[in-house]
């Protein structure tokens, strides 16, 4: 389907990471493409997790001593939102951080299209984008409808690769997005909670399934279908999404750069749990009930159970469940909820509200 997508373009930007397109044979499918449709292209390769700003500001030197007029991003969805901010950044003579700092307005982008490799962040068919300053130690997103895709492949068989911790962590990092907007005050929404339980009972039945059979196809395509729809905008019509759990943890990986998927996994129970109250237990158990098949007669041991199961499913697939596991300590938590808050404007959660206290809080359990 590739070259029919992009037949019309005449200078093409490829975008990839750090070379295992190219290990498995992928990157060779895509240039055989373009070389065949006279296309010209430049590469930006080398593109990390936690996408970094130097790699955007990269890209956009190139899109334009080249003149490209399309980006196709191979790769993960680091490499997705790489490309997403090279295509709005292409337009803007300034500084491309002053999107992120809410400094400048997207009014333009470069079309583009993916390949996924790695169903994790949803960014093949959404519009947003998060990087990583390191100067600045901060990661940040924006987001807009000019950042959607114009075309994303999905082929199942091109995520058979992966390693079982990037398996692992991407199914995270789909649950983590379904729990966003799952966890809202608004409380009717019914058909998107049962769409957000199925696509959470998606991940528990085939994650487990893609780690220990690495090319079996049902559990790769199953994973590709939940990491799209989990963060599409289907579950958020009609909804208001938390975000405090992402937010958090883009603090975390802006100084550490830990694997986004992963610092989800080792905040979301210990959220969960700090949440848990009479306003909240309702949620808490009717998740409880719908995903783990917990009905007891007591509504606040059903929700505990349910966190519980949430944080063994974690442990199950190789996840850590603390900070001091993948070698974080605590001397920059105050650093770290100080932030989260001011990059938020004072506050962040809107299913529960949390100050600076309470992002301390957190973390704190998280170590």
């Amino acid at each position: 389907n590739l070259e029919k997508e992009i037949k019309e373009y005449k200078s093409i930007l490829l975008a990839y990471g750090e070379g295992s397109i190219k290990k498995y044979g992928l990157y060779q499918k895509v240039v055989d493409v373009l070389k065949t449709n006279k296309i010209n292209f430049c590469e930006l390769s080398g593109i990390k997790p936690n996408p970094r700003l130097t790699s955007v500001k990269h890209g956009i030197d190139l899109c334009r001593k080249n003149k490209v007029d399309f980006i196709l991003a191979v790769g993960a969805g680091s490499t997705i939102d790489c490309a997403k901010a090279v295509a709005f950044g292409y337009y803007y003579e300034g500084d491309v951080w002053d999107f992120f700092k809410g400094k400048a307005q997207i009014k333009n982008a470069l079309p583009l299209g993916t390949i996924l490799t790695l169903p994790a962040t949803g960014s093949e068919m959404n519009g947003g984008t998060v990087i990583s300053n390191e100067e600045l130690q901060e990661k940040l997103s924006v987001a807009g409808d000019l950042l959607r895709p114009l075309f994303s492949i999905l082929d199942p068989v091109y995520t058979m690769t992966l390693p079982k911790e990037q398996t692992a962590a991407g199914v995270a990092d789909i649950m983590a997005h379904v729990f966003e907007q799952y966890y809202s005050p608004v409380e009717d929404a019914y058909l998107q909670n049962r769409l957000s339980e199925a696509i959470l009972k998606t991940c528990i039945e085939f994650g487990p399934i893609a780690i220990k059979e690495p090319e079996n196809y049902e559990a790769r395509a199953n994973l590709m279908w939940a990491g799209s729809l989990a963060l599409n905008g289907l579950l958020s019509y009609g909804k208001i999404g938390d975000w405090a759990v992402h937010n958090i943890e883009h603090e975390i990986s802006a100084i550490y750069d830990l694997t986004h998927g992963t610092g989800l996994a080792i905040i979301y129970p210990n959220w969960m749990n700090f949440v848990l109250n009479d306003k909240t237990v309702d949620k808490f158990a009717e998740y409880a009930k719908n995903v783990f098949g917990i009905n007891g007669s007591d509504k606040f041991q059903n929700a505990k159970e349910g966190i519980n199961k949430t944080r063994e499913f974690f442990d199950s697939i190789g996840l850590p469940s603390t900070l001091s596991q993948v070698k974080i300590g605590s001397e920059n938590l105050n650093t770290m909820a100080e932030k989260a808050i001011i990059n938020n404007e004072g506050e962040m959660g809107r299913y529960v509200k949390l100050g600076e206290k309470d992002v301390l809080a957190i973390l704190k359990m998280c170590v």
